[in-house]
């Protein structure tokens, strides 16, 4: 069972210094049949203009994976972790007891964009913790990175939850496939560029579910970006219980 969801559902504001995407209901975007993805609570694509900030706020249990698209990302927090975050790399908050943070455009000249991901880890109450990594274009091109896990494998970031995250990158009509363990479900989130995957065309923005899909064919159509000429993408893989995560939404009736 494969679902698109498309660019154009997702919650859409621009206040000016931030123009942001949800996939899923989060702040003013309410819609209850997109309240997340089995372990996925937030997808969030973000482009911040230049010198602009998110103001210190605060998070708590709370698993938050930050992938950096284009600019320069500064991100402070209330344990003393300061850090510039650009494209290649990705950032990890484990909010657990409670931190405060901010995020904020380090340029005065070039917007900053990312996307970040909300997961409710599987351990409430735990200390707060912090990674980020370098994952290089060559890690990424052609093939599925992993870029943070449930046990911190292959060198990605260890998260609390027992799901992985894989980044890639492909050049046009670049292909890759991959095969999915019956009882996991997949959200794959199409960045820049133009995929087809097991026959549905992806564009910019474009999500995609899939459950119970033993394999997918994955395959850049198009001219990626036009600064890279690549598509980039995000593929979230979820093993799931007999009880299927009944804690958490599943979407449905998502239509193409």
């Amino acid at each position: 069972m494969i679902h698109i969801h498309r660019a154009k559902d997702r919650g859409h504001f621009d206040y000016g210094w931030l123009n942001t995407w949800h996939t899923f209901s989060f702040g003013d975007f309410s819609d209850p049949e997109r309240c997340g993805f089995h372990r996925i609570r937030v997808i969030n694509q973000d482009r911040i203009v230049p010198g602009s900030r998110f103001e210190t706020h605060f998070h708590q249990d709370m698993e938050i994976v930050s992938y950096i698209v284009e600019g320069a990302l500064g991100h402070i927090d209330s344990f003393g972790n300061g850090s510039s975050i650009r494209p290649g790399e990705v950032h990890y908050l484990g909010a657990g007891t409670g931190v405060t943070h901010s995020e904020f455009n380090q340029s005065q000249n070039q917007a900053t964009e990312f996307l970040q991901i909300w997961i409710p880890p599987n351990v409430e109450g735990a200390a707060p913790t912090y990674d980020q990594r370098v994952f290089s274009t060559a890690a990424r091109l052609g093939q599925l990175c992993l870029v943070a896990s449930g046990d911190g494998r292959d060198k990605s970031i260890r998260i609390r939850q027992n799901l992985d995250i894989h980044a890639s990158l492909l050049k046009t009509e670049q292909r890759l496939s991959t095969s999915i363990d019956h009882n996991a479900a997949v959200w794959l989130q199409l960045i820049r560029g133009s995929l087809v995957v097991n026959d549905h065309l992806l564009d910019p923005g474009d999500g995609l579910c899939a459950e119970d899909v033993a394999r997918l064919d994955i395959r850049s159509r198009a001219p990626g970006d036009p600064h890279t000429n690549k598509a980039e993408f995000l593929l979230i893989v979820m093993p799931l219980g007999l009880a299927k995560e009944a804690a958490y939404r599943v979407l449905r009736n998502l239509r193409e």
